[in-house]
């Protein structure tokens, strides 16, 4: 089968720009958007008192050093957590810094990651209450992708997917995805068509080395995810 390259194949910044600064926070957000992002991905958890917000883990142990679970916690109580741009930002905080920038005339859009269904109500309503459901994409797993999809008919979705094989059709039907994501091992020429087929756009997720981008940048997805943004845009922009 012939490779093909995608138009123009959108860099996505995988947790804003974590080798700057860290993963999930304003700073690291500002930082992937100023390297060239298009889209931030960013990982989106509830305090106890279900105020949606920036943290992958459900702990706050590994990146914050305490050990608490974010359920257990409220948004106020995170605030003692917080030096300038670096804490734990409430989604609406993420949100204003994407739809702030000029660049968001543009398209710059936040890509929300969600693991489980739990959040997706809270969110979605912070996403509309400000107004900015075009500068907002969903990915993650079936169940949060149905939950998000009961909410609103129009919202973008990217379906999380681990399987060589392409969802049922049935599945599709319910999500209506416009893309699904599965990660940059499973992507193929013959994957990208089939999905294609489908009536279905391929973006793919963590690619750091040049030699991966440029691989997954021929095999013609609509979008790649990376650690390293500045790099990734070097590489489809032809610099590197």
């Amino acid at each position: 089968m012939t490779t093909h390259r995608s138009p123009r194949v959108q860099a996505v910044a995988h947790r804003g720009d974590p080798y700057r600064y860290r993963e999930n926070t304003l700073a690291s957000v500002e930082s992937a958007l100023a390297a060239g992002a298009d889209a931030v991905e960013v990982d989106v958890r509830l305090t106890r008192d279900e105020v949606p917000v920036l943290l992958h883990d459900r702990t706050l142990e590994r990146l914050w050093g305490d050990p608490r679970s974010i359920d257990r916690v409220t948004a106020e109580q995170l605030d003692g957590l917080r030096q300038g741009q670096l804490g734990i930002p409430t989604l609406a905080e993420a949100v204003k810094a994407v739809t702030g920038r000029s660049e968001a005339a543009e398209d710059r859009r936040l890509l929300i990651d969600l693991d489980e269904p739990g959040p997706a109500a809270a969110t979605w309503s912070v996403v509309t209450g400000l107004g900015a459901e075009r500068h907002v994409a969903f990915c993650g797993p079936v169940s949060a992708m149905l939950a998000v999809r009961e909410l609103t008919p129009d919202a973008e979705i990217a379906l999380t997917w681990k399987q060589p094989r392409l969802p049922v059709p049935a599945l599709l039907a319910d999500l209506r995805p416009r893309y699904l994501n599965p990660p940059f091992g499973l992507v193929t020429p013959e994957f990208t068509a089939a999905a294609a087929d489908a009536g279905l756009a391929v973006s793919t997720w963590t690619a750091d080395l040049r030699r991966t981008m440029r691989r997954l940048r021929d095999t013609g997805v609509a979008s790649i995810t990376t650690n390293r943004i500045g790099v990734l845009r070097s590489v489809l922009d032809g610099r590197r």
